[in-house]
Order: C-alpha cells, then sequence, then structure tokens
C-alpha cells in the first residue's frame, strides 16, 4: 500500500499536479503513523507476555516467601529449590535434601548429578560431577529439595559465559495465518492481472497514442490495485493473536504458543486435575479417627474437641514443620492453635533433631524431637494410611479395619492421612530408616479441601457449551466422586488408575467418553487419557503441574500448566498457563477464544465485503469510458478508516451473547468457509449496487462531475460505517450491539466523520480532493443508500434469530 502511495505521488508530479501528490505524501505519513501504533500496541501485549512467561523463582525476602519473574532474581537472594524447578540463577547449596540436577544443558551429561549442601566458605565449583554444592542457572531439579543461595544472575552465570543470550525462537505459522497467506496470494494476483488488462483497457479506449491517456491508465490501475489488495489481512491477524493472548492472560491464562488462541474454541473436553484447580488448595481437618474408640467431626464453630483426640492432633503437629508452607501442614497448625494453646500438648521447648523425608518406596515422613528436660526422643510419622500402616506393622486385622474406616472416609470427600508415634532412648545413634522405629498406631486424620465457590457455575456453563468436564486426580474414589458431585460433574462411573492398566488401547477408547472421573491415577496414565480422547475425535485441553505431566501436556492439543504449583518443565510444555491455577479461567479462556476467533472472522468478513464495492467502482467509470470516481487520494482515506477499523474495532467487539451456548466449532474449520466468504460477498456487492445506483442517478441527471464524485464518495463512506456497524455481531441488530461499550468504534466511526467534513466544508481540502460543496439533500441520499444497503443484513439477523439459528 505505501508502494502503490508513493507510485501515485510520483505520478501526480509528473502530470504537474503537486498539491494532489503532497497530500498522496501526506497519507503514506498517516499510514505509517497507524501501522506504527498498531505495531506498537502488539508489541506491548507481546512484552507483557513475556514478562508473565518468565520461569518463576521462589524466594525469601525479609522472611517472606515470594514467588517471582526468575529474571527478577538478585544476587543474595535465598532461592527455595524443588523438584521440577528451573533454577533461576548460579548458586550455592545451604540447604540440600535428596538433591539431584539435570545438567545436561550445560555439560552434556544425561545423568542428573547429585547435590550436597556447601561447606562455610566454599567457593562456587564446575558443572559436573557427583557430591558439588553448586547449582547452575537453567538447570533441572529431578529430585529433592534445596535452598540456593545467590552467587551469580545474567550474563554472569555459567550460561551466560557460555552462550550469552538467549535469542528468541522463531514461532512456526499458524493454520489461520496459512490460510491468509493462501488468500492473500489469490487476491493479490487477481489484482495485478485486473490493474494491467484496466491500464491496457483505459489507454486503449481513449486513444492509446496519446501519453496522457496511460498516465491515466496507470491511475485508474493504481487505483484498482489501492482498493483490491488485502493488505489488512495480515496486520489484522497479527494484531488479533497478540491482543487475543493479551486478553487471555487478564483472565488468569497465559498464552504460551499462538496456535492455541485459535485451537480453544475448538476445545471439546477440559480435563482437570482436583487439588487447586477445582478445589481451594486450602486444607481444613474435619474428622479426626483413632484406631479404638469413635471419630470425631469437627464443625467450623466447635468450641472444643474431645480428651480422647488431643494426643492425635498433637502428634500429627509434631510431624509437620515448624513453620508450615503446605496446605496439609498448615491445616494441622491452626487445628493445633485453636483448640491445644496453652495446654501441655504444646511443646514449644522441644527441639527438631532429624526429619525422615517422603520416599517413593514410602510415603510417609517422621520428624525426631528432643525434649528440653530429657535425653529421650519422640517421634511423630504421618503418611499414606498404608504406609503408616507398614511402619507400624499392623496385623491383617487392623490393616482390614484401617482399610474400611480409610474407604468410609474417603466416600464422604476426605483425604485422609495416617499419625504415629514411637519413642527413642537417647543413648545410641538413630537409625538410619523409620522402619527401625518401634511405631504405635494414633489415628486417622480425614482433611476436606472445599470446592472453589465459581466451580459449580463454571462447570455448567462448559456443559452448555458442549464442553465435557473430566476430572483426573491421584485421590481415592470416593474423594474424587465426593467432590465431582460439589462441582457438578458426572459420577455415576469411575475409572482408577489400577483398572486403567488393565483396559486395552481400544477398550479405553471405547469407554472415555463416558467416564468423567480418573482416580488414583499416576502422572504417567494421563497421556494414555490423552491418547485415548484423542482418537474418538476430541480436541483435548489437559491440565498437569508436575515434570510426569510434560509427556500428557505436550500430547494434548491445548496443554494447560499450572502456574503457581507447576514446575517449569510442565509449563515449558504447555501451550497455556493458568496463572492463578483457577479451574473457572480454563472455562473463561474457552469464552475468550471463541470471542477472538468470531471476532477475527467478522473482521475478516469485513476486509472482503468493503472491498467489493471501491474495487468495482473503480473498475464500472472505465468499462462505462465516464469520468474516474476514485482517484488514490480517495482510496487512502478509505483505508484510514479501514484499517483501523478491521484490526482495533472488531478485536474490541464483545463476544456474541450465545456464545457459550452453542457446541464447539469443529477443528480445523476454515476461517473463510464457504458461508463466510458467501456472506461478505453479498454484502459488498449489496452496497456496490447502492453506490452505483447513486452514481449512476447523479449521471443521469447530468450533475457536474465533481459533484458526482463527492456524492458518490459520500455514499460509499457511510456504507462503509454501515457495514461496521452491521458486522459487530451477525446475531445482534445494530441498535443492540451500540448499546455495548466500544470506545475503539467511537473514535473510529467519529473520526471518519469528523475528517469526512473537513474535505467536504474547508474549501482547500474539498479543491484537493476534486469535491464540490454537499448539499443537505444530498447527504441524506448518501445517508439513505447506506441505510438501505445494510437494512437486507438486520433484517436477516431478525429471522435468524426468530427462528433460533445464528448467522
Amino acid at each position: 500500500m505505501l508502494l502503490l502511495l508513493l507510485g501515485a505521488g510520483a505520478l501526480y508530479f509528473v502530470i504537474g499536479d503537486p498539491e494532489e501528490a503532497l497530500i498522496l505524501m501526506t497519507f503514506v505519513i498517516v499510514v505509517i503513523g497507524i501501522t506504527f501504533w498498531q505495531e506498537r500496541k502488539t508489541e506491548n501485549a507481546l512484552e507483557a507476555l513475556r514478562d508473565l512467561s518468565s520461569p518463576r523463582a521462589l524466594v525469601v525476602r525479609d522472611g517472606v516467601q515470594r514467588r517471582i519473574a526468575g529474571r527478577d532474581v538478585v544476587v543474595g537472594d535465598i532461592v527455595l529449590l524443588a523438584e521440577g524447578d528451573r533454577v533461576p540463577a548460579d548458586g550455592l547449596l545451604a540447604h540440600a535434601l535428596s538433591f539431584s540436577v539435570d545438567e545436561s544443558l550445560l555439560t552434556g551429561e544425561s545423568v542428573s548429578v547429585r547435590k550436597r549442601a556447601a561447606d562455610p566458605g566454599a567457593a562456587m565449583d564446575k558443572p559436573g560431577g557427583d557430591d558439588t554444592s553448586s547449582a547452575f542457572s537453567a538447570t533441572l531439579v529431578v529430585k529433592g529439595q534445596g535452598i540456593m543461595s545467590v552467587r551469580a544472575v545474567g550474563s554472569g552465570t555459567e550460561l551466560g559465559r557460555i552462550g550469552g543470550a538467549l535469542s528468541d525462537v522463531e514461532t512456526e505459522r499458524t493454520p489461520l495465518q496459512l490460510e491468509v497467506d493462501r488468500l492473500v496470494r489469490v487476491v493479490a494476483t487477481v489484482a495485478i492481472s485486473l490493474c494491467a488488462v484496466l491500464v491496457v483497457g483505459y489507454a486503449f479506449t481513449r486513444g492509446p497514442t496519446d501519453p496522457a491517456n496511460w498516465l491515466g491508465g496507470l491511475l485508474a490501475g493504481i487505483t484498482l490495485a489501492m482498493a483490491m489488495l488485502p493488505e489488512e489481512f495480515p496486520v489484522v491477524l497479527t494484531v488479533f493473536l497478540a491482543l487475543g493472548a493479551w486478553r487471555i492472560s487478564r483472565v488468569g491464562v497465559l498464552t504460551r504458543r499462538m496456535p492455541a488462541v485459535e485451537t480453544l474454541g475448538s476445545a471439546t473436553v477440559l480435563a482437570t486435575d482436583k487439588t487447586g484447580t477445582l478445589t481451594c488448595n486450602r486444607m481444613t481437618v474435619r474428622e479426626l479417627r483413632p484406631l479404638a474408640g469413635r471419630s470425631h467431626r469437627i464443625a467450623d464453630r466447635d468450641p472444643d474437641l474431645p480428651e480422647p483426640m488431643h494426643e492425635l492432633v498433637e502428634y500429627s503437629i509434631l510431624a509437620s514443620p515448624v513453620d508450615p508452607f503446605d496446605p496439609m501442614d498448615t491445616a494441622f497448625k491452626q487445628l493445633g492453635d485453636n483448640y491445644l494453646a496453652n495446654t501441655e500438648h504444646v511443646h514449644r521447648d522441644w527441639v527438631l533433631e532429624r526429619e525422615y523425608p517422603l520416599s517413593e518406596h514410602l510415603l510417609a515422613l517422621s520428624h525426631v524431637w528432643r525434649s528440653a528436660t530429657s535425653d529421650d526422643y519422640v517421634i511423630a510419622a504421618k503418611g499414606a494410611p498404608e504406609a503408616i500402616a507398614d511402619l507400624c506393622h499392623l496385623t491383617l486385622e487392623h490393616c482390614a479395619r484401617l482399610d474400611a474406616a480409610v474407604s468410609e472416609m474417603a466416600d464422604g470427600g476426605l483425604r485422609v492421612l495416617g499419625v504415629a508415634r514411637a519413642h527413642f532412648r537417647g543413648d545410641g545413634e538413630l537409625p538410619p530408616e523409620q522402619h527401625d522405629f518401634d511405631f504405635e498406631f494414633m489415628g486417622l486424620v480425614g482433611l476436606e479441601d472445599p470446592v472453589r465457590e465459581d466451580v459449580p457455575a463454571a462447570v455448567a456453563q462448559a456443559r452448555r457449551a458442549g464442553v465435557r468436564v473430566v476430572m483426573v486426580t491421584g485421590d481415592y474414589p470416593g474423594t474424587a466422586r465426593a467432590v465431582a458431585a460439589d462441582a457438578g460433574l458426572r459420577t455415576a462411573e469411575v475409572m482408577t488408575g489400577p483398572e486403567l492398566d488393565a483396559t486395552s488401547d481400544e477398550e479405553l477408547a471405547a469407554r472415555v467418553g463416558s467416564i468423567d472421573i480418573f482416580a488414583r491415577v499416576v502422572p504417567e496414565q494421563k497421556l494414555r487419557i490423552v491418547r485415548a480422547m484423542k482418537d474418538t475425535g476430541e480436541v483435548v485441553a489437559m491440565t498437569g503441574d508436575g515434570v510426569n505431566d510434560a509427556p500428557a501436556l505436550k500430547a494434548a492439543h491445548i496443554g494447560i500448566a499450572m502456574g503457581q504449583r507447576g514446575t517449569d518443565v510442565a509449563r515449558e510444555a504447555a501451550a497455556l498457563v493458568l496463572t492463578d491455577d483457577d479451574f473457572s479461567s480454563m472455562v473463561a479462556a474457552v469464552r475468550m477464544g471463541r470471542r477472538i476467533f468470531d471476532n477475527l472472522r467478522k473482521a475478516m468478513a469485513y476486509i472482503l465485503a468493503v472491498h467489493v464495492p471501491i474495487a468495482l467502482m473503480s473498475i464500472l467509470p472505465v468499462l462505462l469510458r465516464l469520468p474516474l470516481v476514485l482517484m488514490p487520494i480517495h482510496i487512502a482515506f478509505l483505508e484510514l478508516i479501514i484499517d483501523p477499523a478491521c484490526s482495533v474495532v472488531f478485536e474490541a467487539e464483545h463476544e456474541e451473547g450465545d456464545v457459550m451456548d452453542r457446541p464447539p466449532r469443529t477443528a480445523g474449520t476454515p476461517m473463510f468457509s464457504a458461508r463466510t466468504v458467501t456472506t461478505a460477498l453479498v454484502q459488498g456487492l449489496v452496497v456496490f449496487v447502492a453506490v452505483a445506483a447513486v452514481w449512476l442517478w447523479a449521471t443521469s441527471v447530468a450533475m457536474p462531475e465533481q459533484e458526482i464524485r463527492t456524492l458518490t464518495f459520500v455514499t460509499l463512506v457511510m456504507c462503509n460505517i454501515g457495514l461496521i456497524l452491521a458486522n459487530l455481531s451477525w446475531s445482534e441488530t445494530i441498535l443492540t450491539t451500540l448499546k455495548a461499550r466500544n470506545v475503539a468504534l467511537w473514535w473510529t466511526v467519529g473520526g471518519a466523520v469528523v475528517f469526512l467534513a473537513l474535505i467536504l466544508y474547508v474549501p482547500p481540502l474539498r479543491s484537493v480532493f476534486s469535491f464540490a460543496f454537499m448539499q443537505p439533500y444530498e447527504l441524506l441520499i448518501a445517508l439513505g443508500a447506506a441505510a438501505l444497503s445494510v437494512a437486507w443484513f438486520e433484517l436477516l439477523k431478525v429471522f435468524r434469530r426468530r427462528r433460533g439459528t445464528v448467522a
């Protein structure tokens, strides 16, 4: 478009019309300004996304744990590292518990290396080798937990010294971008061919021996090229995808891969985990059940706790961190603060001597305490009921009773843990394993993680939108079923992890459509579930947070990682990241994805429609051997309306009222379907008929050439505004859509009207545009033609709404 404007300006200089040439050069500056503003807005959106997508780091500052962007870590920060985290900087480990790191990025060795806590005054090591105390930026924690003191960041890290700054990865073009590319190539080829024909036709119909006719033909050809070339398509696509990703981030969902914006509207299944997504991840102790004796259900306002329960609560607290961060540990501390304060069961002077951590072989942990007044040790253990039963060496009869109690509590939606205690004389070294203590089983504790308040409404909204919600959790079937019932999921059928292992791929594909709850599932099994759903034609969105979730996230059409509790590995494998880990944000993202696709389709249809009358009105006078109506300067003026309208006005438009009351669109549905193209072409042809009718009438009554051009151009501008208003919604009428707040619409339409008034009624500008003074009755004719040009589409909307269909 810029080259065409420059070419037209040069021709006007050759012809000897410097005023026209200067005006076109001014339009060049304006178009560059609009392009710069659009690109700047896009860059701002992408910059905001890059800031959100920066790997996160959990640091301790001023005694408070904070999760910040990895690039905001500074030398001297204390960073807490856990399995699945990317190390944000280089540093020394002050604490390491079963800590292993994958340093293959720096060393090329695929085997992870063990780490240990640094000795006082230790210096940084080089990457590679076991039992070192240094952790390096961009390496991956594959096991355990650690606390690191940051020694180097940015270019000062080992990675920075080796490779420098990492360049942005160029992403592949999306199917929608490829579709637009094909359309632009086709239209551009047709436009250039017609332009060549028009130049030759203009000159030969008016006398090929006169050089002025060839110059006039070139102007007519440039005008047609400007009218037909769809340069707005790639601009609109870029702006929509970038701003769409930014808008989705505002509802708590970060877009890491642009194709996800397109795919969201096609999702048919949302497979989500339970804890922290459907539930609040805020545990509360609801039931205490000693091995012998009656259980006690804790209400929110219980004034006190029965005495037999005090020891069970006491040891559950002793088996938890003093300053807990985990929701379950926090729940135990809160329970103690509520009911055991100022009792003999609180031991503020005891010293924690040792911790036996959870392991993949034993899902239980133990804390060894020493009293300030005794040399004896007290050991408190908590963990999975079966692990605690193993520690306590319970008989088969006791195990059967325990299993029954656990099942009963889990069926009530509770997360069940076992608690045990042991004593150890202080005259020997502590044993190396938990199993070496003589544990006594204390009882069971049932914790409840309530469903988020907005989840039932979000699930119901997803169901109305034709999107099935599936829960995939590691919890017991009873707990999963209870939470699913509160969330509004179907609970008739539950499949467990062991059942999944015993089911063939063919059987799983046949059953997966009727199952909404998968319980006791390990992360590796999520991949089979995703593949089974995909085999049945579902478009799957899958959530995950752990290292082992990465294959399933990558296999899903839309992988969604948890932003708060998710590992960096999961975030890197996912297309989207839930910044707040909230299920309702997933549904909001689906709504936003549908809105983006709808508005993009309407913008593309508008572009196609508005170019039809402009192109045909550039050709018609040439065919009838009449004076040209549209010059390059007129097309440039129209582009100043079309460009912001298609890229900003439509992008900012609210979603259709039925956006979540219709089924998902079929995956792979083209933007330019036959229906969309037909609707756009019909709109454009109707506008052309209205404009041509006004032009022919003005010609038939022998109006002066400038008056004909003025009336025709104003009619085209008004019809253009009518097209914008009509295409804002393909189901609601113009009067309804105008009630919605769209600031960009009023700026665009208002600006068009103001500038049109200036070029009509300011004599110097009117002269540049070759216009005549416009009479009020002529303005009424233009407005009437514009109203008639869109009236049929408004009537079609009403007709379709009455029939219960949408345009």
